[in-house]
């Protein structure tokens, strides 16, 4: 059974001009792009995006920094999409991200309170249902 997984190009990669970067690893991967807008998030939107997150010290800088520009979400298809876009993404550390990574290669520690780490991908098939339906109602 095919699997769809939401990404998101976070507006550090939008700003940086690398989300065709980032679209051309993941279809160089063998997944298929189903749907891809560019959009400025809304405050409302992010709140249900990050729900499990509210009330922690990072909620509201990370907030902050998703509504600091545009961000470009993609829904993904492929065998085993969700597991194999995290591993393509690489760690949330950008520092430490392996090479080859998305945030290994193209990321690094800008020194700022929230880590910006250039996308965002589902983590399980239960938050790809959720997340899809959030950004592509």
């Amino acid at each position: 059974m095919t699997e769809r997984t939401l990404i998101l190009v976070k507006p550090d990669g939008v700003q940086r001009g690398l989300t065709g970067e980032i679209l051309r690893r993941v279809e160089a991967k063998g997944y298929r792009i189903a749907a891809l807008q560019q959009l400025d998030a809304s405050t409302e939107k992010l709140a249900k995006h990050y729900a499990e997150h509210e009330g922690k010290s990072f909620y509201q800088p990370l907030v902050d920094f998703m509504l600091s520009g545009p961000v470009v979400a993609a829904v993904l298809e492929g065998d085993r999409v969700i597991e194999g876009f995290r591993s393509l993404a690489g760690s949330t550390e950008p520092t430490t991200a392996a090479p080859g990574t998305i945030r290994g290669d193209l990321g690094r520690d800008w020194g700022e309170k929230v880590q910006k780490n250039l996308v965002h991908g589902s983590d399980s098939v239960e938050s790809a249902e959720r997340e899809i339906d959030i950004w592509f109602s």
